[in-house]
């Protein structure tokens, strides 16, 4: 029955994820026909000002219904916070609802176990990552999670699922899925930002400083380790 329940809640967020999409499409498409000239980027952003609290909660949940579906790419919603808030005002609405959906999947795992984690993603998936050598040392659990996280192209969302099967405080792992996103996300509301003005040898540069140090991270990390993290 809870797997019934759950699979509806699949359904119904993916329903709203593509309805909100929709209403965005058909209400933004003009002025994303002239996004690539100066004019036509700041009617966007001027759009999205006028909206106030509304734009805010529209792209918070595009934010939470994208990690509770991890098939959903997050970038494109942290591009776009960037492209409205600006690099920090975007950075901070994207941990708002990392925060939010990060409560809600971790206790929803700690109250309904692995059936509420499989009615999201498959079982194999979840299996493999529980058996890696990531997470074999109960002591370091907290590290793994933190260079998981703070690592940029990582698969983040499934790391919030398996949250609530590890031996770790709430509050700890509620702050590090929170922020420790922050390099990812800084990445992408730069980029965005950097979008509404047209420049786009920011954007370029910013994404390969942070893969740069996302691969040292990672090399560095593996060879102390051995944990094998695969981008």
């Amino acid at each position: 029955m809870q797997n019934k329940k759950t699979k509806i809640v699949k359904i119904v967020m993916l329903l709203i994820f593509i309805l909100i999409m929709i209403i965005l499409t058909i209400k933004f498409l003009p002025i994303f026909k002239n996004i690539a000239t100066e004019e036509g980027r700041m009617n966007f952003k001027q759009e999205i000002e006028s909206l106030g609290y509304e734009g805010i909660m529209i792209i918070v949940g595009l934010m939470v219904v994208q990690i509770f579906l991890p098939i959903l790419p997050g970038e494109p919603v942290e591009i776009l916070a960037g492209m409205s808030y600006g690099p920090i005002g975007g950075l901070i609405v994207i941990f708002i609802g990392a925060f939010v959906s990060s409560f809600i999947i971790f206790f929803a795992v700690r109250k309904f176990g692995r059936n509420f984690i499989y009615s999201f993603i498959s079982k194999e998936k979840i299996e493999k990552l529980e058996s890696s050598k990531l997470f074999s040392n109960p002591k370091k659990i907290d590290t793994i999670l933190f260079i998981l996280f703070l690592i940029p192209g990582t698969p983040k969302d499934l790391f919030v699922y398996i949250g609530g099967l590890l031996p770790i405080k709430p509050i700890k792992f509620l702050m590090i899925s929170t922020f420790a996103r922050f390099p990812s996300i800084i990445s992408s509301t730069i980029a965005g930002s950097n979008l509404v003005t047209g420049n786009w040898t920011a954007i370029v540069v910013t994404y390969a400083i942070t893969f740069a140090i996302a691969g040292v991270i990672i090399y560095i990390f593996n060879k102390k380790e051995k944990a094998y993290i695969k981008l």
